[in-house]
């Protein structure tokens, strides 16, 4: 099938739905539990929600983490738009949160569809940080057709640092504990050379280890981390640190030097610092340096991982600068 390009055609404009009710989910929550009820069951339950009006927002919001699906289905009009549906949820299933499935039953929810002027069914949109990720996919997809998508997209997500999972939903099963019996995370075979080449210093030689496991499964978000690490010990090897200062200083909107510095401060421990050099890059510059910051930053993202409570705060942080 034809690989649907990643773009940034703008936020979703959600002014057309109603707000939650009081005593809802917060438009902030992610979907599922208080934000939406997981669909279907099974693995498949764990990455999908059905999406109501009330959690529309919510579910977009998610998309700061990682890409969400959002499936346009209705019954009544096409019952193999409902098929489809439940295929998605299968398919994100199999991805351990690099998606989540939204699935958005316009029967139900008529607002939404009128909000989002949806012109047949079913659509699929994939939304990343509150934005259409690539244009509208319309038509019925089969299972082995969405697994390819989604292959895809894995992997041009990969290519761009972006590296976040999705929490399970609400009521799935979280993932097997792979620690050993005395509570030390078993070490992966995969990462040895990688891991070799870093003590050795070949920083670059590192990279291209973490590379071919990124390659071989995109939807390896460890292997991911590591390609993340390893990218920065390659660009800042033999940089000197006053010296790329005094770079950045001297040309506060120059991407380049700006990158470098953020580079330096996440491997001296200033995380927030170096987050916070890159929000603000990106909240006064435009155009190409614009997207240039921003996909650096979501680099970093990944490099620290998207667990921690700093990446959190600084992905908020971007997405107050990019709306």
């Amino acid at each position: 099938m034809t690989q649907q390009p990643f773009s940034r055609p703008g936020a979703i404009d959600l002014s057309a739905l109603k707000r939650p009710a009081p005593g809802g989910a917060p438009a902030g929550a992610p979907a599922g539990g208080a934000g939406g009820t997981p669909a279907g069951g099974g693995r498949a339950a764990a990455y999908a929600v059905d999406v109501t009006e009330e959690t529309f927002q919510a579910t977009v919001e998610a998309s700061m983490t990682a890409p969400v699906l959002l499936v346009f289905y209705s019954p009544s009009q096409s019952p193999e738009s409902a098929t489809m549906a439940d295929d998605v949820a299968t398919a994100v299933g199999d991805y351990d949160g690099r998606f989540l499935a939204g699935l958005v039953d316009i029967d139900a929810s008529p607002q939404i569809g009128e909000a989002m002027q949806i012109p047949q069914v079913p659509l699929l949109l994939v939304i990343l940080e509150g934005r259409p990720a690539t244009q509208p996919i319309p038509g019925i997809l089969g299972l082995d057709e969405l697994r390819t998508l989604l292959q895809q997209l894995g992997q041009q997500l990969t290519t761009q640092g972006v590296t976040g999972r999705h929490e399970p939903r609400a009521g799935a099963a979280a993932p097997a504990d792979v620690a050993g019996q005395d509570g030390e995370e078993a070490a992966d075979p995969r990462f040895a050379p990688a891991e070799e080449a870093l003590v050795s210093g070949d920083a670059a030689r590192a990279v291209a280890e973490y590379q071919k496991l990124v390659d071989a499964n995109p939807a390896d978000t460890e292997a991911a981390a590591g390609l993340a690490r390893a990218r920065i010990l390659h660009r800042t090897a033999g940089v000197e640190l006053d010296e790329a200062r005094a770079a950045a200083a001297a040309a506060p909107d120059d991407v380049e030097a700006q990158t470098l510095v953020a580079d330096l401060d996440l491997l001296g421990g200033h995380i927030e610092d170096a987050f916070a050099r890159l929000v603000e890059l990106v909240r006064r510059s435009a155009g190409a340096e614009r997207d240039a910051a921003r996909e650096h930053l979501l680099g970093l993202f990944a490099a620290v991982g998207n667990g921690d409570a700093r990446v959190l705060k600084g992905r908020q942080a971007l997405a107050s600068a990019l709306f």
